[in-house]
């Protein structure tokens, strides 16, 4: 899925949805989905890679490694 986006993209809300579902199983889930969430993106990472975003209904962000959640 990371694939199809270029950094700076918003996911798609079918992707989007499957990724809310992800994120509740990361091990830091609560702290990442924060107040909650309202979208996704992909943006640019460590090293030159990218990673997806959450975007939180506060107006502030946490990245969040999708193999995390599995």
């Amino acid at each position: 899925m990371l694939n199809r986006y270029d950094p700076g993209d918003k996911v798609s809300a079918t992707d989007a949805a499957v990724l809310a579902e992800a994120l509740k199983l990361h091990p830091e889930a609560d702290e990442k989905i924060g107040p909650g969430i309202k979208d996704f993106s992909v943006r640019s990472a460590e090293f030159g890679s990218k990673c997806f975003w959450v975007n939180r209904t506060d107006g502030t962000t946490a990245k969040f490694s999708h193999t995390a959640c599995v």
